[in-house]
């Protein structure tokens, strides 16, 4: 058999999640390897009966190859290409590419999409990679060229942003910066609301990008109410709360840069009923007056790690337990979890502890998950990470 890249074999009985077509290969499956494969090198993935398994990039840890292909292939710029187009294609299928007055999604995530490690989202014509494995930040002038090619060269900037999710070794070797023209910002449209998207200076890629459609459904409970908009990052379930017709929104941040980029987006959209406040959540909560009609919980993920999950519960239930202690009678909670680790049992059963902790009873309205453009692959189930409830507490 003819092989492109360097070998690795498996131990017997460690083939069948690959034959699922599942990406990851952990270091415990591993029987031998080629001599000198290094962090990022392309390597050819085979049982213990040498049957071909896939093909991907080597990283030395408990995740030791994660699959880019089912099939022996030259990874080149052809290959990118038709991976890219596929997820191109279908967020076009989906609506996601082409949704009205929307010109902000998510191009490719990483493993549901068949390129572990890569993460791609577009911003009105510009788009940002953030890469997660060495092996993937390794081909990013291939994948800039597809890229191009996809689009057929009317981006106007790609910018690389992987020094932050990389491992530090290799991120102190390189830096963040423009593959591909020079803005540093942009304004996009997410169903007419507009946000001013800085890559360079923001979290991520500049913006979460996983909340639209549940920022679409809370402009519609938002009208003539009261709102709170918890950990707000830039605004965005206050800019659609207060563009929906809220008659106040507040916006609720410990970091002082954030709270900054909140008001300019309020500022671009000519809000007059919002204000927004620099100081711990859990803080403003204790202090708040007992007024909102709606509330939003939307923390950043409070356990990495499963080492760390029984805090992370505890760190769910206070805060939704202060929430129901404060929101009026009648009123609405959105609460979130993008913990990967705290599953969506787990944090439905949280929620329950925290309503019995602050005496209301509560009403599920629905149950919220990704956007499409986040897909969730059968072959990857770990891909499903952000949960959320919209509650009624009487």
């Amino acid at each position: 058999m003819t092989t492109y890249y360097k070998q690795i074999i498996l131990n017997k009985g460690k083939e069948f999640s690959a034959l699922r077509k599942h990406p990851w290969i952990f270091s415990g499956a591993i029987r031998q390897k080629d001599e000198g494969i290094k962090d990022g090198d392309l390597v050819e993935v085979f049982s213990a009966e040498r049957k071909f398994l896939g093909a991907g990039h080597f990283q030395d840890g408990s995740i030791s190859v994660r699959l880019v292909s089912n099939e022996q292939v030259t990874m080149d710029e052809a290959f990118y290409f038709k991976k890219i187009k596929k997820a191109y294609e279908y967020r076009k299928a989906v609506g996601v590419i082409g949704l009205a007055n929307t010109n902000v999604y998510r191009l490719v995530f990483g493993e549901s999409d068949g390129l572990p490690g890569l993460i791609i989202d577009f911003y009105n014509n510009n788009l940002v990679i953030q890469c997660h494995s060495i092996g993937m930040h390794l081909q990013i002038s291939l994948i800039t060229k597809a890229l191009m090619q996809v689009y057929e060269n009317k981006i106007e900037t790609i910018y690389d942003k992987s020094a932050e999710t990389l491992p530090a070794d290799y991120a102190s070797k390189i830096k963040n910066g423009a593959l591909v023209g020079n803005n540093v910002t942009v304004i996009v449209e997410e169903y007419g609301n507009k946000f001013l998207i800085d890559w360079v200076k923001g979290q991520k890629t500049g913006f979460f990008i996983d909340q639209r459609e549940n920022r679409k459904l809370l402009a519609e409970y938002s009208k003539g109410k009261k709102v709170l908009n918890t950990f707000c990052y830039t605004g965005g379930f206050s800019v659609f709360a207060a563009n929906a017709g809220a008659s106040k929104v507040h916006s609720v941040d410990v970091s002082k840069p954030a709270i900054e980029l909140t008001n300019k987006n309020a500022e671009l959209n000519n809000l007059s009923n919002h204000e927004a406040f620099a100081e711990d959540t859990f803080d403003f909560l204790k202090n708040a007056d007992n007024d909102y009609d709606v509330i939003v919980l939307d923390p950043p993920a409070f356990a990495k790690s499963r080492k760390v999950t029984h805090n992370a519960v505890i760190g769910y239930k206070r805060l939704n337990s202060e929430a129901f202690k404060i929101i009026k009678p009648g009123g609405i909670v959105f609460t979130f979890s993008c913990s990967q680790v705290i599953n969506k049992e787990l944090f439905f059963n949280t929620i329950v502890s925290a309503a019995l902790d602050a005496k209301r009873n509560i009403k599920v309205l629905h149950y919220l998950t990704q956007p499409a453009d986040h897909p969730i692959s059968m072959n990857f189930l770990e891909g499903e990470y952000l949960k959320g409830l919209v509650l009624w507490v009487e």
